[in-house]
């Protein structure tokens, strides 16, 4: 061979076999079934663990139940959301309001339309009030 072929083909080796010297083996050592089935699963995200917990109270298993509901179909339901759905649902869980409704701030809001009227002369729904007419 020529000189500058052999400069190459010589530079070429220098390279190869100082970057051969940098690759690592990756470790090689066996999983167990139980690791491997682990893997394959989904990871269940705060949302669903959280969602499941609700499902584990007792007042809200027997209430599913009393409406033909079963508590089974509800966690495989639950399983089957995605993470932005089950965060939405509990949004919606932690957004709702405690009682049974609204029906409070309704009655106390029509007493005060009613009181006002009362007050101003309109009404006379009230005994208690005195009318500025």
């Amino acid at each position: 061979m020529n000189n500058p072929a052999r400069r190459v083909l010589t530079s070429l080796l220098v390279a190869s076999v100082v970057f051969s010297g940098m690759a690592q083996a990756a470790p090689t050592a066996l999983i167990g079934t139980e690791q491997a089935a682990a893997a394959l699963q989904p990871a269940r995200s705060e949302a669903h663990a959280k969602l499941q917990a609700v499902l584990d109270r007792a007042d809200l298993a027997a209430m599913l139940q009393a409406r033909g509901v079963a508590v089974d179909e509800m966690r495989a339901r639950v399983d089957a959301l995605t993470d932005t759905e089950a965060q939405q649902m509990l949004t919606q869980i932690d957004n709702a309001p405690a009682g049974s409704s609204d029906v409070v701030g309704v009655l106390f809001t029509i007493f005060i339309i009613l009181l006002v009227t009362d007050i101003l002369g309109l009404t006379k729904v009230f005994p208690f009030t005195r009318s500025m007419r």
